[in-house]
């Protein structure tokens, strides 16, 4: 673990954590308890924090929201004396040793900071895109539009949903929820408009979804949800439950400035330990390709810090001179 600093921290970290989501807390669990120098950079605005309560996360049968998560880990890994710095990473750079990083400390008057590490942890995850929604730019951070079925689909089994979406993508999802939560699903576009083909359309039928192909005019918001939502053209709709599935922005441009393998998202792959095709470099939770879940996040956390641990001892793979552990070019 890191000791106060100056501008620029004496010698090299065994790691640095970039994000301090649901990921990048747990592997600040484990590298604490691993006895690791290492340091978590956090730009205070993980997506878990607009989790109103979840109750898919095991042991919170009573449900948990995602603040409490977070305050939760906090207060765990500071029991190790694990530092966690507010701050955004600003450049991320190749070095024989490991990684040259800077970043800017504080949220106000920022202070710039440089730091190196042998290996670093990216747990940057991801920003939803918001529904064009009149007058409500921020409808789901401010809760008003859920983001997540698998996480708290159940508890809106039975409901009137809607899902806002198109393309493969919003049908998908309208598909995903009328087959597990709910025979009362419509599929909004927002005026995007789907040409649906023949297979398509067997789909919708087959789960009774309703499409509606015009941009929302105006909506009502009631008792801190959206009660109805009123078309171009006249018509008016209500519903109990709204979820967006216009995908993500993945925040993986760091790896992805140093060459690591994603796929057409952004979405960056790793390995079964979690490490990107940039030695050194690993990912964990929603800036890697697969389930965006909070367990899930933890998980790949785990298992790159574990992996971390057991390389520290180890020569980097530049000081080794190797390549990619993947042996794939980068």
């Amino acid at each position: 673990m890191t000791e106060p600093w100056s501008n620029e921290v004496d010698g090299p970290l065994d790691c640095l954590i970039v994000g301090g989501g649901p990921a990048g807390l747990t592997a600040a669990l484990y590298l604490a308890r691993f006895g690791r120098r290492f340091l978590v950079v956090d730009a205070d605005d993980s997506r878990a924090s607009w989790i109103p309560t979840s109750h898919n996360v095991p042991v919170f049968a009573d449900g948990v929201s995602g603040q409490e998560i977070l305050a939760r880990q906090r207060e765990h890994i500071a029991r190790y004396g694990a530092q966690v710095v507010s701050g955004t990473v600003t450049a991320l750079r190749k070095i024989e040793e490991g990684f040259a990083v800077s970043f800017e400390e504080g949220t106000g008057d920022r202070i710039s900071r440089k730091v190196r590490a042998r290996r670093v942890l990216l747990a940057t995850g991801a920003d939803d895109v918001e529904p064009n929604l009149p007058d409500l730019p921020d409808a789901i951070q401010r809760g008003l539009v859920r983001y997540c079925p698998i996480c708290d689909g159940y508890e809106a089994r039975g409901k009137r949903i809607a899902v806002i979406g198109h393309g493969d993508r919003g049908l998908g999802e309208a598909v995903f929820v009328a087959r597990t939560y709910s025979r009362d699903v419509t599929l909004l576009t927002l005026g995007q408009g789907m040409d649906l083909d023949a297979g398509e359309r067997e789909r919708v039928e087959k789960h009774g979804i309703k499409v509606v192909h015009e941009p929302v005019d105006s909506l009502d918001i009631e008792d801190g949800r959206i009660t109805v939502l009123r078309t171009a053209g006249g018509g008016e709709h209500r519903f109990e439950v709204l979820y967006s599935a216009l995908g993500l922005k993945l925040r993986s441009e760091l790896a992805r400035g140093l060459g690591a393998k994603h796929d057409g998202t952004g979405a960056l792959i790793v390995d079964e330990h979690s490490r990107t095709t940039v030695p050194g470099l690993y990912a964990a939770g929603g800036v890697v390709r697969g389930l965006d879940q909070v367990v899930v996040a933890m998980g790949h956390a785990a298992m790159a810090a574990t992996d971390i641990h057991n390389r520290c001892e180890l020569p980097t793979e530049e000081e080794a001179g190797g390549g990619s552990q993947w042996g794939w070019a980068t």
